[in-house]
């Protein structure tokens, strides 16, 4: 296991990070216990987790993961073996996470009362990487287009204020470091430019989606990770598992997430996805490699990338993931991506 910085901190994060959104959901508390024990004994050092999880998204399980995890540790004890991260969520309409609002901001209240939410859950007193899950300000986020699309703001919490609340829980430790989610390089920009001239935290991560099939990362956001020190946390670099060829030619496993949730992964259900899937399938074949050793590697193999979030229902996934991470990345299989890229450019955005 490889160890990287985070941003500018003094945290050395594994290459891996365990994702936990299935937790609630497609998986028991069993299931989360054993792959956190399998992850650590690995040499996994960071896990990731929201107020929000298990998905999909439900007022009668938010925050059910985060209680898992609290659990775990209340149990193994260790947390300072632990890089511990877990996010807010942006603005939404879901009426369930607040008891005193009919939807979710980033102000001051809703923030304040969220981190208290999940430092219950989770069982601890501070965690190391506090992350805005979305912003607040209206965007086309989730695979909607690879586009821009200008939606008037009206009544939007401006990030200088959502990150003076975040100073604040810094300050009382709380919170040792901020990220974000969801971002776009305007919004890592803004954020960076309060930081430097307001003096409020800076955010050291950025936790977007990135794979095969999604590449927009690298049009602005991969230059001010290197040149701004802000890592990227790359989500679903196996494509919502489509990457591991289980949904080609329509096939729909029992127990899958597209199967048990047909609306939950459409951004991956798009012209040209089946064909660059089939491309990138064929390269690693010719290498001596699986479709996920290479769709993972690839993502690891990015220099703008401390760490990449992977999740399984179960633990033979977690331990075929894992162990990608030790595949030799060369010139060969960079100029293979290359050029089946070319041909299929960020099918799935």
């Amino acid at each position: 296991m490889d160890y990287r910085r985070l941003g500018c901190t003094d945290l050395n994060v594994s290459q891996v990070c365990l994702g936990t959104m299935t937790w609630g959901e497609q998986n028991s508390e069993d299931d989360a216990f054993a792959q956190l024990d399998y992850a650590l004994d690995q040499g996994v050092n960071f896990i990731d987790t929201a107020e929000l999880y298990p998905v999909p998204r439900r007022g009668d399980t938010q925050g059910r993961t985060e209680t898992y995890i609290g659990n775990w540790l209340a149990r193994r004890g260790g947390r300072d073996r632990l890089i511990l991260a877990t996010k807010v969520t942006g603005r939404s309409q879901d009426a369930w996470f607040r008891p005193f609002a009919n939807m979710t901001r980033l102000n001051r209240e809703q923030i304040t009362y969220a981190l208290e939410q999940s430092l219950r859950r989770l069982k601890t007193d501070y965690v190391d990487l506090y992350q805005l899950h979305w912003p607040d300000r209206p965007l086309n986020l989730f695979g909607d287009s690879k586009g821009y699309r200008h939606i008037p703001e009206k009544d939007v919490v401006p990030l200088e204020e959502t990150l003076a609340v975040l100073d604040d829980l810094v300050r009382e430790g709380k919170i040792r470091y901020v990220g974000l989610s969801n971002e776009t390089p305007w919004g890592v920009m803004s954020c960076l430019h309060h930081a430097e001239v307001r003096g409020l935290p800076r955010v050291h991560s950025v936790q977007n989606a990135y794979n095969l099939l999604n590449r927009l990362y690298e049009q602005g956001l991969a230059e001010i990770s290197l040149r701004e020190e802000v890592s990227c946390l790359p989500y679903s670099p196996l494509g919502g598992g489509c990457l591991s060829g289980k949904y080609l030619d329509g096939a729909l496993p029992q127990g899958s997430r597209r199967q048990l949730f047909p609306d939950f992964t459409c951004r991956y259900q798009k012209e040209n996805v089946d064909e660059a899937i089939r491309a990138y399938r064929d390269l690693a074949a010719q290498h001596g490699l699986s479709l996920v050793q290479l769709a993972l590697k690839f993502v690891d193999s990015r220099p703008f990338v401390a760490a990449s979030i992977i999740g399984a229902t179960t633990l033979d996934q977690l331990r075929e993931d894992i162990a990608a991470f030790r595949t030799k990345w060369t010139d060969e299989l960079e100029q293979g991506v290359e050029h089946i890229h070319r041909r299929y450019p960020d099918p799935a955005p």
